[in-house]
């Protein structure tokens, strides 16, 4: 199994490390070059309005895109998710998102970087207890499309969805330590 990771900017080592620790082969994906013989894409926490402009100017909307829509795996987290989200909230008038989730999103939705918080997660089919969700300026999902499917909320928000191999997070699951949650994405979508 070979995992790509879109390196362009944010946490994308952390996801590294967590699929190196899970024994997954890892790249990191900056250009389409890349994306050849990767089964399965990480898009890590970041800031999302640079990792959009990053993605233009790497010339990768477009085979992205057609890989994902093509059915290849996808795990985002926190400004991935919002990368891939059909609209955004919140953010800059030129930012465009890759419209490849059913999910409107809110950036910066708890607010700045001193409101960032811990909390215990319970997740659809995660055994041993609650998971240490790590929330870091975290976009809220403000609607979700009737083929996403919500795995964990945090109040009264959706913070995991999944919709067919798309997999994304509001919160940063490469962060915490615990191995889980990329272990659950691995079981279910690795043969893709």
């Amino acid at each position: 199994m070979r995992a790509g990771v879109l390196a362009l900017q944010g946490a994308f080592r952390a996801h590294s490390e967590m699929l190196d620790a899970l024994g997954v082969e890892t790249v990191e994906v900056r250009t389409p070059e890349d994306l050849s013989g990767v089964e399965m894409l990480f898009f890590p926490g970041g800031e999302s309005t640079t990792m959009t402009k990053l993605v233009d100017s790497s010339g990768l909307r477009v085979p992205l895109g057609e890989r994902i829509v093509a059915g290849m795996a996808v795990f985002a987290t926190c400004a991935g998710l919002i990368l891939l989200a059909r609209e955004v909230l919140g953010g800059r008038a030129d930012q465009e998102p890759l419209a490849l989730l059913d999910v409107t999103v809110r950036r910066n939705a708890y607010g700045r970087q001193r409101e960032s918080f811990e909390a215990p997660l319970t997740i659809a089919g995660i055994s041993g207890g609650a998971f240490p969700g790590v929330f870091i300026r975290a976009p809220v999902l403000e609607e979700t499309g009737s083929a996403v499917d919500v795995l964990a909320t945090q109040g009264d928000h959706p913070v995991l969805v999944r919709s067919g191999a798309i997999w994304a997070a509001t919160f940063h699951p490469e962060l915490c330590g615990d191995l889980r949650l990329h272990q659950r994405f691995l079981d279910e979508v690795g043969g893709n």
